[in-house]
């Protein structure tokens, strides 16, 4: 599958899961454009892994998806090196605590970057995708935007919302292009737990009540909600992203595709 002569951009690129979709969409010939909030030696980590893995071209952009004038501009620069054909909305935060003990602060943090900047670079970006007949939207949500988890209100109010989101978005373009061009598809993907550093901590501590089995740690963290008792790599929840941007997908939009050994299906 070649995606040469495309040009994506993923938000929250700079590390874990958008890298995992950033380099596996490389390897298809992507040109990619990295974009995040880091310091110089993760950029230069990630821009290394992406032209390693194949990419055509990288670029990498430093901006706050909490800022809407901030995301104008960030779109206005992107788009003035070229178009883009695929969007990943993948830049998420999070925060943990009981509705009551939620900071009405963290809760607009939340709401901005996981929703408001998933619908701004939609709207910034999907017009030209419509002109073109080609284009891909693929929005990071979770399994928390099939199904709530106690403590984490704002987090899954937005990925609930995301999904909401994309539906609409999918429909709005369902019609425009042809199987040939591709046509201009909104997706989500729901991941369930991912292996990532974020997660690292989590890992290691289960692992070291099991005599350093990681694999038994793994499987302990997991018995709880995630029946597979295996996570997801970041890699692999770009793999899932590179078919949805082939032309075999022209017909799958308007799709919420859990990845989540079973989670959803209790």
């Amino acid at each position: 599958m070649s995606l040469k002569g495309k040009r994506a951009l993923i938000t929250g690129s700079f590390q874990g899961i958008g890298l995992g979709i950033a380099t596996s969409l490389a390897a298809e010939g992507t040109a990619i454009v990295l974009h995040g909030l880091a310091d110089e030696a993760t950029i230069a980590k990630a821009e290394k892994a992406v032209l390693d893995a194949g990419a055509a071209k990288v670029e990498s952009y430093l901006s706050d998806l909490r800022d809407v004038t901030a995301t104008e501009n960030l779109i206005a620069k992107i788009l003035a090196n070229g178009p883009v054909d695929i969007l990943c909305n993948n830049a998420g935060i999070q925060h943990t605590a009981t509705i009551e003990n939620i900071p009405r602060e963290k809760w607009n943090e939340i709401i901005a970057v996981n929703l408001s900047s998933f619908f701004d670079t939609m709207r910034l970006l999907l017009p030209q995708m419509k002109q073109r007949g080609y284009g891909r939207v693929i929005n990071t949500a979770s399994v928390h935007g099939l199904v709530a988890s106690m403590e984490k209100a704002p987090y899954v109010s937005t990925k609930y919302g995301v999904i909401g989101l994309t539906k609409v978005a999918a429909l709005e373009c369902a019609a425009l292009g042809t199987a040939e061009t591709g046509g201009v598809t909104v997706n989500a993907i729901c991941p369930g737990w991912v292996e990532t550093a974020l997660i690292e901590p989590q890992i290691q501590a289960k692992a070291d009540l099991h005599d350093g089995d990681r694999q038994a740690g793994i499987a302990d963290l997991l018995a709880e909600k995630q029946p597979s008792r295996r996570m997801s790599t970041p890699s692999e929840i770009g793999a899932i992203a590179v078919f949805l941007c082939s032309t075999a997908a022209h017909n799958i939009t308007g799709a919420a595709i859990p990845v989540d050994g079973g989670w959803t299906a209790q």
